[in-house]
């Protein structure tokens, strides 16, 4: 089943960079898609293409190689990487979240509070937290005594390591559950108060265009933010006791190939501007394609 395996986790790796890339393209070129909401998508879109590139290709080297084996060093490096991207995910999404919020229950005043200069110290800002944070958990893995050398993973995740460590570490689980609630679940609690209060601005809502309209807008980033936090909290936020790893492997298969294959395809079908934008330059390439020698 290995190349079967192969075959099917690497037309899903190649479907997922190139969506992701053809969105930030599409998005970057137009002209009617300059806005800070598609500025945070391009952003997500680049999220998506290195979140999953930290993973896969070496679980593809791995699915057909003999010699199953990764360095500590670069062990630690997956680690830092995917710790810090896939944190930065959900700071990207809350950034999208107060921007559906102003634009809904604040639209005279969109313009006033939301521009691309806000939003990238917001980002910068949101980028030092995850470094930081994803630099810690590093430092306690180094720190822990392992009793073996076989990750029960595809790739070197905190939990797999951690079930890898001789001693029960106490004080690494007290911080995960501490300091890591406070990193990845606080996003999320900021967007579903974002989302409460834009859902108290629709049910007040008399026109049925202005509701339509609204429900669009926010429909494709509640979805990916379903899809996000409902893997994140099946894979992480339990005690270690209840933990199973071949389960947790199909979660992050979901997580790191399945996910990121699926936003450019959310944020494109169900967004007419994306659509639209797509059309026009689809068109373009045609024109161009006619008029070359």
């Amino acid at each position: 089943m290995q190349p079967v395996i192969f075959g099917i986790v690497l037309a899903m790796y190649l479907v997922a960079v190139m969506g992701n890339a053809l969105l930030v393209i599409v998005a970057l070129s137009d002209p009617k898609l300059q806005t800070t909401m598609y500025f945070l998508l391009c952003q997500l879109s680049f999220i998506d293409i290195f979140l999953t590139t930290i993973t896969v290709p070496q679980m593809l080297v791995h699915t057909l190689s003999v010699n199953k084996t990764i360095s500590f060093n670069h062990c630690m490096l997956q680690l830092f990487f995917f710790m810090a991207v896939g944190n930065m995910e959900g700071h990207l999404l809350a950034a999208m979240a107060y921007d559906r919020y102003v634009a809904i229950c604040d639209p005279l005043r969109y313009s006033a509070i939301i521009s691309r200069r806000f939003f990238l110290y917001i980002t910068l800002i949101s980028w030092v937290v995850v470094s930081l944070n994803s630099l810690l958990y590093s430092v306690l893995v180094t720190r822990l005594t392992f009793c073996g050398n076989q990750v029960t993973h595809f790739f070197c995740d905190i939990t797999p390591l951690l079930k890898l460590s001789c001693t029960r570490p106490i004080v690494s689980e007290m911080l995960i559950f501490t300091e890591g609630v406070a990193v990845v679940i606080s996003p999320f609690f900021f967007i579903m108060g974002s989302y409460a209060r834009i859902g108290i601005v629709i049910a007040r809502m008399h026109s049925v265009a202005a509701l339509r309209k609204a429900l669009s807008t926010c429909g494709s980033h509640i979805l990916v933010v379903l899809l996000l936090y409902g893997s994140v909290i099946r894979m992480y936020l339990r005690p270690s006791s209840s933990y199973d790893l071949d389960q947790d492997r199909q979660v992050a298969i979901f997580y790191t190939v399945v996910t990121p294959m699926l936003n450019p395809l959310i944020y494109s079908l169900r967004n007419q501007e994306v659509k639209g934008a797509l059309q026009r330059l689809s068109r373009k390439l045609c024109i161009s394609g006619n008029f070359q020698p």
